[in-house]
């Protein structure tokens, strides 16, 4: 049986591989993307469960980068992360459909568990 797939969209190297890493061992297939035109690519090849997305990512932003996720994929299922402060950015993105947000630093914990609730690991 098909693993839930989670892309992660983060510039920063570091947390790519921390996310990466967490949620291979919760048990699902993961992606990373380091921009925009990445993440795009990957949703097209192979559509993922769950995006995990950063709004701060040079090149095109993350409101860019979910619209143009909405476009292909309607019905995404998104999680934004984004620095403090940025609250314009998370209004819009919740009106864009996102899930919910993590201020960073997160806590990884949370962010688990806002995974486990958003995209429950099928049992077989």
């Amino acid at each position: 049986m098909a693993k839930e797939k989670i892309l992660i969209v983060d510039d920063q190297y570091g947390i790519r591989i921390l996310l990466n890493e967490v949620f291979q061992k919760e048990g699902y297939d993961t992606y990373q993307a380091a921009s925009g035109f990445q993440a795009l690519e990957i949703l097209e090849q192979t559509p993922p469960d769950l995006v995990l997305l950063d709004m701060e990512i040079p090149g095109m932003d993350g409101i860019e980068i979910l619209k143009r996720m909405k476009l292909v994929e309607p019905n995404i299922r998104v999680i934004i992360m984004t620095a403090y402060g940025e609250l314009d950015m998370i209004q819009e993105a919740k009106d864009l459909g996102a899930l919910t947000h993590f201020a960073k630093p997160f806590d990884i914990d949370e962010i688990r568990a806002a995974v486990k609730k958003h995209l429950p690991i099928r049992s077989n």
